[in-house]
């Protein structure tokens, strides 16, 4: 009977590696086809990975925590129903440089695109070299710049720089001695990293001793999912020049409208019509007209998508949230929108969203109305340029100026806000693409059909 090998599945484009949640088997344990072997979990989403093969669980390579390249194999199955095992105890990881010990880079989700993939410059091969989060982090913590980081002669596959590597030139950097050449074998370095790795780490006890809290405290740690979101708001901060503009717009024709066919809506379509499918279309029609809103910056360039691919920020069970994307939403009518928007977000909060659901948005919307607040200042969804928020429906008694005079009614009132890059967006653009939205709402046609 064959063994198949169980690689690390490739889980969008952008994702080079994903981190082992947990086995649901170990060695022995027979397994049928596209039952669930592990979960794994990304920058982005967590995933299931089903077994490839009908058989036995013949070993598993990795532990849970460990990070693992895309491709790589993580484990073998015993082809067959009745397949014996050939030995009780997990085989030891494979002593792979590029990812040893890359279990710490829990503490690092995100790192910003161009330090992933930064450009080689002036050197014998064009080829762009990859770093791991955990060299990545490591260097950030030493100080030692991308360009310097470039030049670190690297042991691992391709000529990556491992942790090994980084850690024995920090420690020849601090005692000036001189980098040892990319050629020499991995071997002749493993007494420096041995020796490195406690003057490396011991000076940061020193600078970091133990917080201590008084008084009447809970200390709770952050979970996953929580560091990601914290990093990930930290660097949108550091890339992007925040800019926020508000707007007051009157939508008591959609309110009056989705009242009114809401019912028959969902009886004929099966789903229920919520205002966030209507939000997403006024924000399609203007983007149309202010193509720059949806758009990233690389560099001194600006890359305007024309795929319009709407993010929504949705809230999870557990607090944490998450940020789907209708793709091409500019193509959908609003039972397609309203489909979208209903499968997406019922995915997210059971935790069945694909890691390409969250990938490739180009403007995202947030609801901070959702829990009752009237606006909100949202950070933006890195590399996108624009994010906006839409507050609660309030009613409010307003002056209402008509061709016989003015006079007081009460008329259903929200605020919406645009956070915008001000590197490439400046206010007359914000503000001028903001209140094209309002008066799409205010506009909307309460006698439209469905």
């Amino acid at each position: 009977m064959s063994l198949v090998d169980l690689v690390m599945p490739k889980l969008g484009e952008s994702i080079m590696e994903a981190t082992i949640l947990k086995w649901h088997k170990k060695p022995g344990d027979s397994i049928k086809q596209d039952e669930t072997v592990l979960d794994i979990a990304t920058d982005k989403v967590d995933s299931e990975v089903p077994s490839t093969a009908e058989g036995v669980i013949e070993e598993i390579l990795f532990k849970e925590n460990d990070v693992v390249p895309i491709g790589t194999v993580i484990a073998r199955i015993r082809a067959g129903a009745n397949a014996a095992v050939s030995g009780s105890q997990p085989a030891p990881a494979p002593k792979q440089e590029t990812y040893e010990e890359a279990r710490v880079v829990e503490d690092i989700p995100y790192q910003p695109t161009a330090s992933v993939q930064p450009a080689v410059s002036g050197g014998s091969s064009s080829k762009v070299r990859f770093y791991s989060p955990l060299v990545l982090n490591i260097a950030q913590q030493e100080g030692i710049g991308m360009a310097e980081l470039e030049n670190i002669p690297g042991t691992g596959q391709d000529g990556r720089v491992s942790k090994k590597d980084i850690l024995a030139y920090v420690a020849n950097k601090a005692t000036g001695a001189k980098p040892q050449a990319a050629s020499q074998p991995a071997q002749a370095q493993a007494p420096v990293v041995a020796a490195a790795e406690p003057q490396a780490i011991k000076p940061q006890a020193d600078i970091q001793p133990p917080v201590v809290y008084s008084g009447n405290v809970e200390v709770i740690e952050m979970d996953r999912m929580r560091k990601l979101i914290a990093k990930h708001m930290v660097d949108s901060r550091h890339t992007s020049a925040h800019v926020t503009s508000f707007a007051e717009c009157d939508v008591t024709n959609l309110v009056l409208w989705r009242e009114k066919v809401k019912k028959d809506f969902e009886k004929r379509e099966g789903e229920k019509i919520t205002f966030t499918p209507l939000f997403i279309e006024a924000i399609v029609k203007c983007i149309k007209r202010y193509p720059w809103l949806s758009s990233s910056v690389d560099g001194d360039k600006i890359i305007v998508k024309k795929d319009l691919n709407i993010g929504m920020a949705t809230a999870l069970p557990s607090g944490n949230l998450i940020v789907p994307v209708i793709r091409n939403a500019d193509q959908l009518n609003l039972v397609g929108l309203t489909k979208q928007v209903n499968g997406l977000a019922n995915a997210a909060r059971s935790g069945k969203l694909k890691p390409d659901d969250t990938n490739g948005g180009t403007f995202t919307l947030t609801n901070v109305g959702t829990f009752g607040s009237i606006m909100g200042t949202p950070i933006i969804n890195q590399p996108q340029v624009a994010i906006m928020a839409v507050g609660a429906i309030k009613k409010r008694p307003m002056v209402i100026e008509t061709p016989q005079g003015d006079s007081i009614a009460i008329r259903h009132m929200m605020y919406i806000s645009l956070s915008y890059d001000h590197r490439i967006i400046d206010g007359a653009l914000g503000s001028t693409f903001l209140n094209a939205v309002a008066k799409e709402l205010e506009n909307f046609d309460v006698n439209r059909s469905i």
